[in-house]
């Protein structure tokens, strides 16, 4: 090699999980509303709602999110689930996603990972998820972490509360 040469291979980049943070959440916000679009959907959720369902008087969600450090990579929510019917406490991974860019380099396996040690440490027996039915790429995913998937049965019904 001659001294001209660059030997230096670059960085892998350090990604930490960890709880969101107040200083997260125009990011977070943005990340919703980009996986609302990917969806279809619209996003109306904004900072404030997230501060008051993070960190409010009564936390509603709590969410992990992937710090690449310089800027945020992916998040997870996760919302409390029980089964009166049999005194269990569950998890619900109620949304995961990761950027564009980024899919594909284990960030998501790292949330869900942690998502595991957080409904653990919450003293819950499981971990629940939900996919789209059409959404086959998300169906091998959870699949290959090891969810069992399990049939939707019924109806599902809302009341707006005024």
């Amino acid at each position: 090699m001659t001294e001209d040469s660059d030997t230096t291979l670059p960085r892998p980049m350090v990604v930490s999980i960890r709880h969101a943070r107040r200083e997260d959440l125009v990011e977070l916000n943005e990340m919703i509303g980009l996986l609302a679009a990917h969806h279809g959907d619209p996003s109306t959720t904004t900072v404030e709602k997230l501060r008051r369902d993070l960190f409010g008087p009564t936390p509603w969600i709590s969410a992990l999110v992937a710090d690449g450090g310089e800027g945020l990579l992916g998040y997870a929510i996760l919302v409390p689930l029980y089964r009166a019917d049999e005194g269990r406490r569950g998890m619900e991974l109620h949304q995961l996603f990761v950027r564009d860019g980024q899919r594909g380099n284990g960030i998501g396996h790292h949330l869900i990972s942690r998502a595991r040690d957080v409904a653990r440490q919450a003293g819950c027996d499981y971990l629940s998820v939900s996919a789209a039915t059409g959404n086959f790429a998300a169906h091998r995913f959870y699949e290959q972490l090891e969810f069992i998937p399990r049939p939707v049965t019924g109806m599902r019904f809302l009341q707006a509360l005024a």
